[in-house]
């Protein structure tokens, strides 16, 4: 039998993960400094953990409502009042989901019919592209650049739209390059999205890691922007909890129950140990997460100066943990870079182009890790830097 034959017509031109794929390379090796996988480098705080370990003795291994424990999307509607100042009915406007990217995925699948189009913004996280083209939609990538500060721009997003457009995905604070998005520039977005009558995905998982002045702006808070908007975010980054695999979605109701029609034929529910590890950390809030955050801010600031000063261009990012330094001027491609990198210097990077074309000669580095290591991966790099 030719099972190859037998595989659904449109998963055959999607990709392996270009990040998961350069990794198989390193998996297991001991001597490799990786600046690669986008997940914190802290453990979970001690306060969650003790409330996951408790539930559990507790004998709390049931299922949960579908639309997940009505305590933690209580404790969610007051987090994302107060912090992204949108006000969501904890009944009916909130699902917890397995991560965000099951939100994404079903956000996606209760929206889209075969052949309509999802505008989203690149170099953006690998997932994107794909979640639309399984869901049945079109996936229409707009550029961003290094000039723009990777932030999507009201004009470029106009120019992409047509008459199929249903959906806007945005992802602010940005996987790979740290982008923010200005206020004004979400005005605008916003301006178009109502025009248009256009649905927004707005993923906003970096939202408590923003750096310098200002404070995060959701779109979902701009008038007119609430009713048309799925605000997707968990607990994954800010709290360290990559493991627990929960996140959550808040939209108007008729779009939360399509969603949940989803979920409950899918997944059922999220494990209840995660959801009562997720409320001790709403209960901590910015306590828990705000020294992780000052880190990563040293961090980025000591790998931008590092960067800049051995003649690697690199903008300083306003948010997440990453930078993505500009490696065109040396003449290789991405890959060659980071492969060239890898074999000489024993670090790992991810090539640019594994987030989309436009992500071409650069190179994402993650300093979701310890200031000792990332000292060492400057090092290594300034001499691999130096050797070109």
């Amino acid at each position: 039998m030719d099972i190859q034959s037998k595989l659904a017509g449109h998963l055959q031109a999607i990709p392996r993960s270009g990040i998961r794929d350069f990794f198989e390379l390193v998996i297991g090796r001991d001597d490799i400094i990786s600046l690669g996988v986008g997940e914190p480098d802290f453990t979970t705080p001690w306060s969650i953990r003790e409330a996951a370990i408790y539930s559990l003795e507790k004998g709390q291994t049931s299922y949960t409502s579908n639309l997940g424990l009505l305590t933690l999307r209580e404790k969610i509607s007051e987090y994302v009042e107060d912090f992204f100042h949108v006000p969501y009915d904890a009944k009916t406007e909130i699902l917890i989901t397995v991560g965000v990217s099951e939100a994404l995925d079903l956000a996606l699948r209760a929206l889209l019919n075969p052949g309509d189009e999802v505008i989203y913004h690149e170099p953006c996280y690998v997932s994107y592209s794909p979640s639309i083209v399984m869901a049945h939609g079109v996936a229409v990538p707009v550029s961003t650049t290094k000039e723009d500060g990777f932030s999507l721009k009201p004009k470029a997003l106009a120019a992409a739209i047509t008459d199929k457009t249903k959906i806007v995905m945005l992802n602010f604070p940005t996987n790979p390059t740290g982008a923010v998005a200005s206020k004004e520039d979400l005005e605008g977005i916003a301006k178009l999205c109502i025009e248009h009558d256009l649905i927004v995905l707005s993923d906003e998982i970096y939202s408590e890691l923003r750096y310098d002045e200002g404070e995060h702006v959701s779109i979902a808070s701009l008038p007119g922007m609430r009713e048309r908007t799925i605000l997707l975010h968990g607990f994954s980054k800010a709290f360290a909890m990559t493991g627990f695999r929960l996140g959550y979605a808040c939209a108007p109701a008729p779009l939360i129950e399509a969603m949940m029609k989803i979920h409950q034929y899918g997944i059922l529910c999220a494990p209840i140990t995660s959801q009562a590890a997720a409320l001790e950390a709403l209960k901590g809030g910015r306590e828990l997460y705000e020294p992780m955050k000052t880190e990563y801010h040293q961090r980025r600031d000591f790998l931008v100066d590092r960067l800049n000063a051995m003649g690697v261009d690199c903008h300083s990012p306003g948010g997440a943990f990453y930078v993505f330094p500009d490696i065109r001027k040396f003449g290789l491609s991405s890959k060659e870079f980071a492969m060239g990198l890898l074999e000489a210097e024993k670090v790992a990077a991810v090539p640019g182009d594994a987030f989309g074309p436009c992500g071409e000669g650069f190179l994402r580095c993650c300093y979701a890790t310890g200031m000792e290591d990332l000292k060492k991966a400057m090092n290594a790099m300034e001499r691999y830097v130096g050797a070109l």
